[in-house]
Formats: structure tokens, C-alpha cells, sequence
């Protein structure tokens, strides 16, 4: 990690991938409320869902889904506006949303892309859906994903690291939104019970690090910061950590020392996406 956060860690615009149903709902206003804060443009992308032979066999169908879905979209816009939000809306037609996600995110060069997470059993739970995994895979920048529920941020960012590039990068990211807030961070680093005093001393110095680096750019500012290590598996503390210190925000890379391809993320982002109490932004 640099001596100063890195420009990349800057929201400039943010793409919230909207599906006008209730699991969108709290994407959409911590999307807004990102946008206000860091002075982003917010792009919304609604996609209906439909392919050749349908539009050939429901034409009028498709054609009273796209009208409703222009109204929702113009309805948001105002929305936003009326926040002082620079808000562009944009329609797709297809078959996987995914996809109309991941190009637009391309060709806009976009900083963050929003998605909300839907309800899931407890089972369902410990792995991330498809099309979210996808989402966070393929797309050329961060993934914010957030539960129904999620509101904006009004009490603590937790970011977890293992020292690692991808955590790196995570960190630099919280800092800049910790910045823009104004709300404490903590910064977290997790080992393994029956892991040697040297991996223990590491996690301790990846949090020293972390800490020493963001305080000379946070202090000024008179943002709150502290760090912490905890014993257990990674997933299960930075969960409980969540809970515990009441934030409404994890940031973490997609992946950590053990990374082994873009296109996969990592098993513990996966497992906290999918069971974290708030909001998780995975950070590329």
C-alpha cells in the first residue's frame, strides 16, 4: 500500500443494476446515497428479460413491459435528481441480465457496480447466487452487493485484510469512503486457531500497516480508526465483527493470498456476501 490512498479508490460513477423488484430496493438507496456522498454519476440499467422467439410469440407483451419499465426507470431518474444526483437511465432487452451488467460496466468505464442480494434460506445462504458470482467475476470494477433492507450509511465501515494486493486495494477503497461519509473504520484481519505465531505475527503487522498508512490521510479529516485481530475462520469473524461493531458497510478484495483466477472469487468473499448482516463491496 502506497503512502497515499490510491485514485483508484474514487467512486465517480456507479452503475446500480435495478430489477424494480423489492431485492432492488435497498440497492437502490445505498446506490443513491454513494452517489451523493462521493459526487458520483449514478447510471441505472434495467434489463427486460426476453429473447427472439418470445418477442415473436408476445410481441404486445413485450412491448407493455418495456412501457412500464420506461415509467419505473423515469420515476427513478427524478428521484435522483431531485437529490442532486447526475442520474442517466438506460433499458436493455435479453436474455441474461448478467451480461448487459457486465458490457455496460465496460463501455462506461464504471467505478462500482450495485446489485441487490434477494432473501435466501439458511442452506441457501453460504453460497453466493449465480448471477450475483458472475456479476462480481466478469465486471471491469468493484461489486457493492446489498440485501433487501440495506439503507443508506450512517454508522461504520469495516474493512478485512490479509495483507495481500487484492486487500490492499480494499483498504485504500474504505478509506476513500470512510472519507466521504465521515463514519469510523475498522480495519480487520482474522487466523486461524491452529496457525503458527508467524502467521499470527503477520496479521497483526498487515493490520499495523494498514493503520499506520491511512491514519496520515483520516486523522486530518478527524475520521475514527482502529484495528483488530481476531481468531477463527475468516468468513465467520468478519461476519460476526460486522454484528458485534454495528457496521453498515464491509469492504474486502475479491480475493486473498490464495487467489488463482480473475474469473472466481474467492471462497471467503463468497461465504460473507452471502451471509453478512449489511452491505459487502468487493473490491477489484
Amino acid at each position: 500500500m502506497e503512502s497515499q490512498l490510491s485514485p483508484v479508490g474514487r467512486f465517480r460513477k456507479i452503475l446500480l443494476a435495478f430489477d424494480g423488484t423489492e431485492h432492488s430496493d435497498g440497492a437502490r438507496a445505498l446506490a443513491m446515497s454513494l452517489a451523493q456522498h462521493c459526487g458520483a454519476e449514478l447510471l441505472v440499467l434495467r434489463v427486460v428479460l426476453t429473447n427472439p422467439e418470445y418477442e415473436s410469440m408476445a410481441p404486445q407483451r413485450v412491448d407493455a413491459e418495456t412501457r412500464e419499465v420506461e415509467k419505473s426507470l423515469e420515476t427513478l431518474q427524478q428521484e435522483a435528481e431531485k437529490q442532486g444526483i447526475e442520474c442517466r437511465v438506460m433499458l436493455r432487452h435479453g436474455a441474461d441480465p448478467c451480461i448487459a451488467v457486465v458490457r455496460l460496466a465496460e463501455d462506461e468505464n464504471v467505478d462500482c457496480v450495485v446489485v441487490g442480494r434477494r432473501h435466501r434460506s439458511d442452506l441457501a445462504r453460504l453460497v453466493v447466487g449465480d448471477s450475483t458470482n458472475r456479476i462480481i467475476g466478469h465486471a471491469p470494477c468493484s461489486v457493492l452487493v446489498a440485501p433487501p433492507g440495506s439503507e443508506p450509511l450512517r454508522r461504520r465501515i469495516l474493512v478485512a485484510t490479509d495483507g495481500s494486493r487484492h486487500a490492499d486495494a480494499a483498504c485504500a477503497t474504505a478509506a476513500r469512503l470512510a472519507l466521504s461519509t465521515g463514519l469510523p473504520l475498522t480495519v480487520l484481519s482474522a487466523t486461524l486457531g491452529d496457525e503458527s505465531d508467524e502467521r499470527r505475527s503477520r496479521a497483526k503487522e498487515a493490520v499495523q500497516r494498514v493503520l499506520y498508512v491511512l491514519k496520515q490521510e483520516l486523522a486530518p479529516a478527524g475520521i475514527e480508526l482502529d484495528g483488530m485481530v481476531e481468531q477463527g475462520r475468516p468468513e465467520a469473524v468478519i461476519v460476526d465483527v460486522a454484528r458485534s461493531r454495528s457496521a453498515d458497510l464491509v469492504v474486502m478484495g475479491s480475493h486473498g493470498h490464495t487467489a488463482l483466477k480473475r474469473l472466481f472469487m474467492g471462497s471467503v468473499s463468497k461465504r460473507v456476501v452471502g451471509n453478512a448482516p449489511c452491505p459487502v463491496l468487493i473490491v477489484r
